[in-house]
């Protein structure tokens, strides 16, 4: 039986992750594995009873389904096998497909507070993330992240030891003050001495049971020093960035970034930024001295809601950076830290779940930011009443990172519409409405999957899904990935820009991040030795490409060669064997070509392999 007809029967929705597991031994080790994975991922299905080879689907069913289940539910609600129960009874079922028992289980995406979900008692070593259609061990600073999240205590509050009101940048705090009376100048705080004033917005605690007091997280983050800031958070960073220019030779018109020339906090980022992200939008508005509500068009308080909530949701003791990127037709903003609620309820509003609420109160005391969820809603009328693509947030799981895509063009401009013809040829005038949308979508954020469309049509996901299949066999894109991994883009042209490519992803990690390390670690059996047997070289570059592709230049330094060794003696001869696989096929020599591990799918799929073919890059 074919996935297709599995998922029909059983009624799960294609564009869920779904594993199956053969149950013919009982109730399978790792199915514990892919729970913590599905639970501190997106949530997913696991099918017992049907196991997966090269033919397809082969439903072998459960021979002792009672017996099957009982041990599942003792394991599940066992606190030394997994850390927190996570489904329901309504979760898991016994059916009948072909006369064979089956078991689904649905494992629901965990909340901020339960994760973590991890096995055996040990969350440094038993926490996994699903990508793709594997499951993985989280790094320690994935799980020290999710740690923070589910504390009772927000990450801001915590009394930083051994800072003081000295570490704050005294004109910060006077700007904060001027802007506080301009809007509410009767507010009786404003009548407080700093310290005092410093304690009503958060940023000063006194501790009721220890009498400790001191200097918060939110208030060092709002109002401090440079150098304070990174005693405190050594791996912090601010990044706006206008790429505005169509030579790609300037990587960005502008940039503000840590540079020892002003104070980098939170508020001083907010006001530069600001007026730089407004002074040429093509809308008309008028704006007072203190950039806030009188006189603003929704577009210039869209744009004001997406930074602050940047600023305001962001894992500021994360190892990434917050970066705000100025295109010449599209904004970008992002920020470390995964979503605390739904992507579904973000998008329909009413639900707020600030990781960090006393730098939102702070905003909120100038007039930025909103409390009640509607933050975003007001991001998605204004971008509505301009008849602008709808934004897009999308999470990258393996960074831990959220963005939002702000594009301000309309869904079908003529230019893009004249460069797709050009892509898809005479085929273009066939093709349906759906399919020039996920045609446009793929064009303007570089990789769209089944979920980004449902933001803009009406299709039910198992129709989106078939036509994404169809445009994927015509050649009109490319797809990587399984289920809600599935990822796809235009085929056979050159690399379209990119906005979610700015976020950082592997070839840009500093060599001391922790996924270089990790790298480190799987390149270190050859990376010590001169000489290395053929086969374990491959292997090991193999392993290095299973997540991302990798440019020549870091598998080299991954392996301690020469890129001309690694492209002559390892890398072209597993193109040619169809071990590896190009992310620019058309471009041997494009500039940022780099290497992936190819699937099974891939290897099938390309009967050029059966031949070796002459791929020589140069």
């Amino acid at each position: 039986m074919d996935l297709e007809s599995l998922l029909q029967k059983i009624n799960i929705r294609e564009d869920q992750d779904l594993e199956c597991k053969s149950a013919d031994g009982g109730l399978p080790n790792d199915v514990w594995e892919t729970v913590s994975a599905f639970a501190n991922t997106d949530g997913g299905y696991i099918v017992l009873g049907v196991s997966e080879g090269k033919s397809g689907l082969t439903i072998s069913g459960v021979r002792n389904p009672d017996g099957l289940l009982k041990k599942f539910w003792d394991n599940h609600n066992n606190f030394q096998k997994l850390s927190t129960p996570i489904c329901s009874s309504s979760d898991v079922q016994l059916q009948q497909v072909e006369t064979q028992n089956i078991v689904i289980i649905k494992v629901p995406r965990a909340t901020p507070k339960q994760r973590p979900v991890y096995i055996n008692n040990n969350p440094m070593t038993g926490t996994f993330k699903r990508n793709f259609e594997g499951d993985y061990h989280c790094t320690s600073s994935e799980v020290r992240q999710m740690l923070r999240d589910a504390a009772n205590e927000s990450q801001d509050i915590q009394i930083l030891e051994g800072f003081n009101l000295t570490d704050l940048d005294p004109e910060t705090l006077k700007s904060f003050r001027q802007r506080f009376t301009s809007r509410e100048p009767d507010h009786p705080w404003l009548a407080l001495d700093d310290k005092n004033l410093l304690t009503q917005l958060g940023s000063w605690k006194r501790d009721r049971l220890t009498s400790k007091e001191g200097l918060t997280l939110a208030g060092l983050l709002m109002f401090g020093r440079e150098r304070s800031i990174l005693d405190a958070l050594p791996n912090y960073q601010l990044d706006y960035q206008e790429r505005l220019s169509n030579d790609p030779e300037i990587r960005w018109t502008y940039r503000l970034t840590l540079d020892g020339k002003w104070e980098p906090n939170l508020f001083n980022f907010y006001y530069r930024v600001y007026s730089r992200l407004v002074n040429d939008i093509n809308v008309p508005f008028q704006l007072d001295k203190d950039a806030v509500r009188r006189g603003e068009t929704h577009v210039h308080e869209a744009l004001r809601e997406a930074l602050v909530n940047t600023l305001i949701h962001a894992d500021h003791q994360s190892t990434r950076p917050i970066l705000v990127t100025k295109f010449t037709n599209s904004f970008l903003f992002s920020n470390p830290g995964r979503l605390r609620i739904s992507l579904q309820q973000l998008y329909d509003g009413g639900v707020s779940d600030p990781r960090n609420p006393n730098l939102q109160k702070m905003f909120q005391m100038l007039g930025l930011g909103e409390r009640a969820g509607s933050g975003f809603g007001k991001i998605l009328r204004a971008w509505k009443e301009q008849q602008w693509l709808i934004p897009l947030v999308s999470e990258k799981l393996e960074l831990e990172m959220t963005s939002i895509a702000l594009p301000t063009m309309s869904l079908i401009p003529e230019n893009v519409e004249k460069e797709l013809r050009e892509i898809v040829g005479d085929d273009y005038s066939e093709l349906t409405e759906l399919e020039r949308i996920i045609l446009v979508l793929a064009h303007q954020f570089g990789e769209v999957c089944n979920t980004d469309i449902q933001r803009y049509r009406q299709e039910h996901p198992r129709d989106i899904g078939e036509c994404l299949k169809h445009l994927v066999y015509k050649g009109c894109l490319e797809s990587s990935g399984r289920g809600r991994g599935t990822n796809n883009t235009l085929a056979n042209t050159e690399a379209q820009p990119d906005l979610l490519s700015l976020l950082p992803s592997p070839e840009h990690y500093e060599p001391n991040s922790e996924h270089y390390k990790r790298l480190q670690d799987i390149a270190a059996p050859v990376r010590g030795k001169r000489r290395a047997d053929q086969e374990l070289v491959e292997q090991v570059i193999l392993e290095l490409c299973s997540e991302h592709y990798l440019q020549l230049r870091t598998l080299a330094d991954l392996l301690n060669r020469k890129p001309d060794t690694i492209r002559n003696h390892y890398v072209n001869l597993m193109l040619q064997r169809g071990l590896l696989k190009l992310r620019y096929p058309e471009q041997l020599n494009h500039p940022q070509q780099a290497y992936r591990t190819a699937s099974l799918a891939d290897r099938e799929n390309n009967k050029t392999f059966d031949t070796p073919p002459s791929t020589q890059i140069l």
